[in-house]
């Protein structure tokens, strides 16, 4: 480094303080500087794991990356549309490397980049040839229908606003939905929504609007009756986000991590994602993804309880009920208070806790994945305002897709249609605005 002033930050990802100052160098000296971190809290020993789903970085360079940020499970991209890395190299045996007893990462993540918008491969036995597909033939869903066909493939959706989102949920692809995208930068916020479906900045003005869209899709999707976990990505290698800096805490309990029970408790939503704000959520005694339930006529009241830390100021803890802010209470008056009260539900529906830093450049944020309420025989809360964003959404990507080849444009058409025929049956079951 030329000589001169410089200012440094030392962090280890979320868990542990950040270590922060000034120092000189002079010329034809050596400047030493000495930081210790200490931990926040340790959510391992809670039996809290922590990983994220969209990893660019080497495999050489991954054991010092995921432990330098303190992460435990990290899936690499090694195949895409536009190279695999496998194609003239032998797939390795243990495709899942672990080291130091809870660490991992997968060596065969894949990505398919197109202009229906991205979706990721994980725990494939070998990679789908993807590196001829056109940016709209063949359809993203005939990969993935591909890709099933490996027991234990998992298929996350990158993030909420790709294009062909619905399409993917109307048939039941996905396992998670990238909730925590790599739009949410350490140093700032992506702010448009690339070649997916764009934001009206007049509802979601900048610099947090992007994630705030993201997050009013995911609501909408969980008031559509579709359960599907959040997950968290960083894009690090390709972005300008460390790894790990957007990640997913799931529980699995125990002192040490198994590798496929994170993945199972991910599906169930026993989870959390988070770039910033650390949260032990407990309603009346349960984790997300439960499912509370109760005979029609009966009314469920639920006791919401939180544990918070973290490096960054918090502006506020929220409740989101059935897509809305049904509760928002002050940083001070959840200090003063030690909970967020209870929540009460007579009818089905859904919930979760959000927690927003106050750090104006970016959208720093917690939020668990959600927990539902089961109410009679009506087990979803099901929305028309829902129902009909996805419906009009995939009536205006049909639109959008030009393919000179009649039978190729065929080939591809038919997926939308039938999502539109779900949508569409979905919205005569609507039982709620």
């Amino acid at each position: 480094m030329p000589a001169g002033k410089y200012t440094y930050v030392i962090e280890r990802g979320p868990e542990y303080t950040r270590g922060n100052g000034s120092f000189e160098i002079k010329s034809g000296s050596t400047t030493e500087i000495k930081e210790k971190l200490s931990r926040l809290i340790n959510m391992a020993s809670k039996g809290w794991w922590s990983g994220e789903l969209h990893v660019h970085r080497s495999a050489k360079d991954i054991e010092l990356l995921i432990r330098a940020e303190d992460l435990h499970i990290a899936p690499i991209i090694t195949w895409w549309n536009r190279s695999n890395k496998w194609k003239n190299s032998q797939i390795p045996e243990r495709k899942v490397v672990s080291f130091d007893d809870n660490y991992f990462y997968d060596l065969l993540g894949g990505e398919d980049e197109r202009n229906g918008g991205a979706f990721m491969y994980f725990n494939m036995e070998k990679p789908v040839d993807i590196t001829r597909a056109q940016r709209e033939y063949p359809c993203p869903l005939y990969f993935i229908e591909q890709a099933k066909k490996q027991p234990g493939a998992w298929i996350d959706i990158e993030k909420p606003f790709w294009w062909d989102v619905p399409v993917a949920l109307a048939y039941g692809y996905g396992d998670s939905i990238g909730l925590l995208n790599n739009h949410c930068w350490r140093s700032r916020m992506l702010d448009s929504e690339a070649w997916g479906k764009p934001r009206n900045k007049k509802d979601f003005p900048s610099p947090r609007g992007n994630g705030f869209w993201s997050q009013h899709i995911y609501y909408h999707i969980l008031n559509s009756g579709i359960r599907i976990a959040p997950s968290a990505g960083s894009a690090s290698g390709v972005l300008g986000n460390p790894v790990g800096y957007n990640r997913v805490y799931v529980f699995t309990g125990g002192k040490n991590l198994e590798y496929g029970r994170w993945w199972e408790n991910l599906r169930k939503g026993i989870s959390f994602v988070t770039n910033g704000p650390l949260i032990l959520p407990s309603v009346s005694g349960h984790k997300p993804g439960h499912v509370f339930k109760a005979d029609k006529g009966r009314t469920v009241k639920l006791d919401v309880k939180l544990d918070l830390v973290g490096n960054d100021p918090v502006d506020s803890i929220e409740i989101i009920k059935n897509g809305s802010v049904e509760r928002t209470v002050s940083f001070a008056e959840f200090n003063s208070n030690g909970g967020l009260g209870f929540l009460q539900f007579t009818k089905s529906g859904w919930f979760l806790i959000r927690v927003i830093a106050d750090i104006p450049h970016t959208f720093r944020f917690a939020s668990t994945a959600p927990y539902y309420v089961e109410i009679g025989d009506e087990k979803h809360y099901l929305s028309r305002e829902s129902i009909r964003f996805f419906k009009d959404w995939v009536d205006e990507r049909i639109g959008q897709i030009n393919i000179d080849d009649p039978e190729k444009l065929e080939e591809v058409l038919k997926y939308h249609r039938k999502a539109k025929q779900f949508w569409q049956q979905r919205l005569s079951l609507a039982n709620a605005d």
